[in-house]
């Protein structure tokens, strides 16, 4: 159906279309103190905010607390990646150029390889880092649109029609469609952004085959640029980037996806589909692009923000839902499990800071460390909190982006060339111990009542304000 067809059925049912939205706002509300009663975990979350148990992992370990004498207290955190200090593994990486190379392999192999096992792997990555002259032109070329990731999404479950052997879901066959999905991510993000370039914005069409001597951060960088060209630093910046978005955790929304979509026995690609679907949102891996809207808007209308005490004026009204997008959040601050510090954001700053050096971006550095600083306590003050909050890994990632001159299109799709390592090492987990079907359980909080023949049905006006206040529509005016 083409846009011209659809705003038309939009005008012609406008009032038909309010009317069912106002039936359906009323159907869909339930009395939010029936979760307290029932005692729901709503998110999967108890009543402190922390994570109902629903699995067990060997992949990786967030630790955010340390324990004395029985307390749990607030400590700076730590990520493992199979056991590994991904502090550690960073440090290591400092002087090599395929440290996401490495960590995919540590992530689904469940150790760091040797030399041998390293080239072979490599070797195998690079054979599969590719697309067809046929794929590209009929699947990434076709329907191209604004939103890489739904692009991400079609391609990938296209490739299904691709494969041989599309549904089995034995670990080897599982392995192997992840490998090549895990190959084939970078030039599917970037291939789709230089069609939607193309072909929404009549920019010429760019595709570049990826280069079997670089690495994947190298690969990105060569096919986006025009010239192809890149510095030392802003490879390895990248680079870093990726191993720090690899994984997080099974409890994460996208990777607890991938269980529960697993779990079903499904094949690969939907299942990467529907984990990527997870990525998009802007709650999840979309967090970052929200994080450089509010930055812009710091420098656009923040009166002197390299002022501190201005600055903290401002953030204070943004808290105060005064400016900015009138949500009351400081983008990028606070994490659900991390209390005094993000590993991945204390990583990820110190390389920033090296890449606004070589980039004369010094001062947008000093205000985003600033902001930071003076953030934590503000927003603990104004909401009355005991955990400390600590800016998480979106507070540096989207400006790295924009350093790296990735476009904004390509923010989130790159979290999600990233996370394919992680969710193929969960998947693998999940058909290993092949265990029960993810089946959460809901209550039923509705009434049951006897169905009348269409004559006999009462005739509501939804438009009334009896009718707002009987089904508690005053208080979703936002929804």
């Amino acid at each position: 159906m083409s846009t011209e067809e659809i705003l038309e059925i939009k005008k012609t049912h406008n009032q038909e279309f309010k009317e069912l939205l106002q039936y359906c706002l009323a159907s869909g509300r339930i009395d939010q103190n029936l979760y307290q009663e029932y005692d729901v975990k709503r998110g999967l979350r108890d009543s402190n905010g922390k994570g109902v148990l629903t699995g067990l992992t060997e992949i990786s370990d967030v630790v955010a607390y340390k324990y004395e004498d029985g307390r749990k207290i607030p400590a700076d955190g730590t990520l493992y990646f199979q056991g590994y200090n991904v502090a550690d593994m960073i440090s290591h990486y400092e002087h090599k150029r395929q440290g996401f190379e490495e960590t995919i392999y540590t992530l689904i192999f469940g150790r760091v390889p040797n030399a041998r096992q390293f080239e072979m792997f490599k070797k195998i990555l690079n054979d599969m880092m590719n697309l067809s002259n046929r794929f590209i032109r009929d699947v990434v070329m076709k329907a191209s649109n604004e939103n890489i990731m739904n692009a991400m999404q079609r391609c990938v479950l296209t490739l299904y029609t691709y494969d041989e052997n599309p549904d089995g879901i034995s670990v080897e066959n599982a392995l192997r469609q992840s490998l090549q999905l895990i190959a084939k991510m970078p030039l599917i993000a970037v291939y789709s952004y230089h069609s939607y370039r193309h072909f929404r914005q009549d920019a010429n069409l760019m595709i570049k085959s990826p280069k079997p001597e670089l690495s994947f951060s190298e690969n990105i960088l060569y096919m986006l640029r025009e010239d192809g060209q890149f510095t030392e630093l802003e490879a390895k910046v990248l680079d870093i980037a990726l191993v720090l978005h690899a994984e997080h955790g099974g409890g994460n929304n996208s990777t607890f996806t991938t269980h529960v979509v697993t779990s079903s026995g499904t094949d690969t690609y939907s299942a990467v589909a529907a984990s990527i679907g997870s990525l998009k949102g802007p709650k999840h891996g979309g967090a970052n692009l929200k994080v450089q809207d509010m930055f812009e808007d710091i420098e656009n209308n923040c009166p002197d923000w390299e002022n501190e005490e201005v600055l903290k004026d401002y953030l204070d009204a943004i808290l105060d839902k005064k400016v900015f997008d009138h949500a009351g959040l400081i983008y990028g601050m606070g994490h659900a499990v991390y209390t005094l510090s993000d590993p991945r954001e204390v990583i990820l700053k110190r390389y920033a800071k090296h890449l606004a050096a070589e980039k004369g971006m010094d001062k947008e550095f000093e205000l985003h460390e600033t902001v930071e600083k003076v953030a934590g306590e503000l927003i603990m003050k104004k909401r009355k909190l005991f955990k400390p909050v600590c800016a998480n890994v979106d507070f540096y990632s989207g400006f790295v982006y924009s350093m790296l001159g990735i476009p904004r299109e390509l923010y989130t799709p790159i979290f999600a060339i990233s996370r394919m390592a992680g969710w193929s090492a969960h998947r693998m987990e999940e058909l290993v111990n092949a265990g029960k079907i993810i089946r959460p359980a809901y209550r039923y909080v509705g009434h049951h009542r006897p169905y009348l023949e269409v004559e006999e049905r009462e005739e509501e006006n939804p438009f009334t304000e009896e009718y707002q206040k009987k089904y508690k529509l005053d208080t979703l005016k936002n929804v």
